[in-house]
Order: C-alpha cells, then sequence, then structure tokens
C-alpha cells in the first residue's frame, strides 16, 4: 500500500473510536442543526451532541437518527458529565457563541483538545457585536487548538482580527451520497420559493421586497416562504397590505424539504449575511434553479452564470432581476441547475469532507495543550 495512503487509512482507523463532544446550544432544526446531524452520521468517531438548551423535538430527532444525544441545561451540570469522561480524553467542538462558552470552560478545567465550528456571524445588534468580540478573544487562547470555518468569508473575518493562520481551517458544508427522492410536483405557475428563520440576518424583508413587485407585474406568480422566526407577523402585515394573502403564504416550518424543492420554480436566497447555506446546497442537489444575494460564502459556492444567479447584496431589485430571468428564460434556468448539481456532488460531497474533518480531529488531538 502507497505510504500516503496508509497513513491516511491509518488517521481514519483512529479517528473513529476518537470521542467527540459536540456543544450547541438550538431554537430549531436549521442549517447549523442540519450539518450538525450530517457530521455526526457521517464523520469517523464517537460522537455525542450536548444541547445547552434545545426544543425536546429536535433532541429526539438527533436520538431517533441513532446520534447519542443528551441536554445540559446549566455549566455545572456539562461540567459534571465531561468530568465523567475525562479519562477518555474526549475532544470538544462547540458550534455557536454559548456551546464555545462551555466548551472552553471545558477544555481550560480537564485540559482537553478543543475544536469550534464557525458557521458564520450575525452582528447587527450590540449584543451579537458582543458575542462575535468574544468568540473571537477566545480563539485566540491556546485552548481553542483549531478553528473550522465554513466558508473562506468566515476565516477572511478571523483572519484580519489577528487569529493565527495556522489555526483556522475552511471545511464547507456538504451533503450525503443521496437526497430523499422528490415526490412533489412542479407548480402550475412560477412559485417562488424563500427558507430559512423569519429573522432579520436571513432577509425575508428582501425576499418580499423583490416578490411583492414581481406578483403585482406578473398576475399568475406566487410565493412562499418556509419557516417562523420573530418577523411573521410583519411580514404577514406587508403581505395582507399589498393584496397577496391569497398569493404568497406563510406555511411554517416544514420538514418535508425535498417536496417543497420540487414545486419550486427558483428558490431565492436574500440572506444578509451566510455561512455556507444548507438549504443553497439541497436545492443544488435537487435540480432547484438558484437566485441569490452574494453574501458570504453564497460566492463562494455559486458562479453567476455557471451554476445560479447573483445579485447585489441587498439590493432587492437586483435580486427580482434575477429571479425573472430564471423563471422566463427556462432553458438557462435548466442548465445552471444541472451545472449546480455537478458542482455540488464535486465540491460539496460529504463522505469526502467528512475525511477533511476525521484527518483534523486526529492531528487536533495530537496538537500540544
Amino acid at each position: 500500500m502507497d505510504l500516503a495512503l496508509d497513513t491516511s487509512v491509518n488517521q481514519l482507523e483512529r479517528a473513529a473510536s476518537l470521542p467527540i463532544i459536540h456543544l450547541i446550544s438550538s431554537g430549531g432544526f436549521y442549517g447549523a442543526e442540519r450539518m450538525l446531524l450530517d457530521h455526526c452520521l457521517v464523520t469517523p468517531g464517537r460522537h455525542q451532541v450536548v444541547f445547552l438548551d434545545a426544543p425536546a423535538a429536535l433532541v429526539e430527532r438527533f436520538r431517533l437518527a441513532g446520534v447519542d444525544s443528551i441536554v445540559c441545561q446549566s455549566l455545572a451540570t456539562l461540567l459534571r458529565h465531561v468530568r465523567g469522561r475525562r479519562s477518555e480524553r474526549p475532544l470538544i467542538n462547540t458550534h455557536n457563541f454559548k456551546g464555545m462558552i462551555y466548551g472552553w470552560t471545558a477544555a481550560a478545567l480537564f485540559r482537553l483538545p478543543l475544536v469550534t465550528t464557525q458557521h458564520g456571524f450575525t452582528p447587527r445588534s450590540r449584543k451579537q457585536r458582543f458575542y462575535m468580540w468574544v468568540s473571537i478573544q477566545l480563539c485566540r487562547l491556546w485552548q481553542v487548538r483549531q478553528i473550522v470555518c465554513v466558508a473562506t468569508s468566515i476565516e477572511r473575518i478571523l483572519r484580519a482580527a489577528g487569529i493565527r493562520q495556522d489555526k483556522l481551517k475552511v471545511i464547507p458544508n456538504g451533503l450525503p451520497d443521496s437526497a430523499p427522492p422528490l415526490t412533489g410536483a412542479p407548480a402550475s405557475a412560477p412559485l417562488i420559493g424563500y427558507v430559512g428563520r423569519l429573522s432579520a440576518e436571513k432577509g425575508p424583508d428582501l425576499f418580499l421586497d423583490a416578490l411583492i413587485p414581481l406578483c403585482q407585474r406578473h398576475q399568475d406568480w406566487q410565493g412562499v416562504l418556509l419557516g417562523d422566526g420573530e418577523e411573521r407577523a410583519s411580514l404577514q402585515a406587508r403581505i395582507d397590505a399589498a393584496g397577496l394573502t391569497e398569493r404568497i403564504r406563510l406555511p411554517g416550518y416544514q420538514q418535508n424539504m425535498p417536496d417543497w424543492l420540487a414545486q419550486l420554480t427558483v428558490l431565492a436566497i436574500s440572506s444578509r449575511t451566510e455561512g455556507t447555506p444548507m438549504i443553497l446546497l439541497e436545492a443544488m442537489q435537487a435540480g432547484t434553479p438558484v437566485a441569490a444575494f452574494a453574501v458570504g460564502g453564497v460566492p463562494d459556492i455559486l458562479s453567476h452564470g455557471h451554476d445560479g444567479l447573483l445579485a447585489t447584496p441587498g439590493d432587492s431589485a437586483s435580486l427580482a432581476e434575477q429571479i425573472e430571468r430564471l423563471v422566463n428564460e427556462p432553458d438557462l434556468a435548466e442548465r445552471l441547475a444541472a451545472q449546480a448539481r455537478s458542482t455540488q456532488r464535486s465540491r460539496y460531497h460529504l463522505p469526502v469532507l467528512a475525511e477533511r474533518w476525521a484527518q483534523l480531529y486526529h492531528q487536533t488531538r495530537g496538537l500540544p495543550g
């Protein structure tokens, strides 16, 4: 066997037995949670997810998928749990601000290897900017041995903040080998979709800024916003005021996403900030044409005119223009969707990315602490 291949195989075998504790505070099954579930199912290792707070249904979803999952709602409870496992010398991987605070504390007390996964920053409020600042300060400390960024845009932020380059790794999100079969039928009239939390950073208001004029101009066009969040009432009020209650729907959070993607004429991503959006990868795999703001990690994934159409960030008129092109030029939409499917398979294929994660875990555990 080739020496390099033999070394890689040995690393993967060792990674398969490595205990890994993931820490996450969550409000529901969104992008980071989807990434984490797939990660635990595919990446070699003995994974345990510790929810610092989460809906019971989310914890049960992980358990039903076969992922060891528990809830530790206080720092003291978490520390008792980690203390009970410290003889195994588990590696800790944190997935958001609260997870990082708790994980850093446990790693410092018990001298455990610590990785933090940066899914993205949303510094739109004073509290969020404070969280971002604290996260960056913690990343400087020796306890944080590796920082995995899901997009190069996140790496650039951390590098500009003075984080050592040797700590930073970019491993984008990916999808498993195959998606569930698509059973939904395409809509009879153009259906433009938004998928995500109904919160400011995801830009559902910017989506409506693009969609409402389109629906007013094209009497058979429809829209749907799939998700829930604090902006739901204000979004519904805007739709009602525009006289589009019957044509733009807010059905709430949906679990059968493949069926919805099969019905959409275009998926529009109107986020103000992003990492590697899981819904973008799902749309690419499903063959749903995408128009998106060129924010965060989105332009790392899509090339304008090659596998999607990109709009100027925050410019809803520009987004509307790209949506209209995809609806009015079906040959273009079909070509872009076919290339997007190829891009997803070649660059965002989870089994390949899982090998990179396994090697990173193995190397991190061997770093001096």
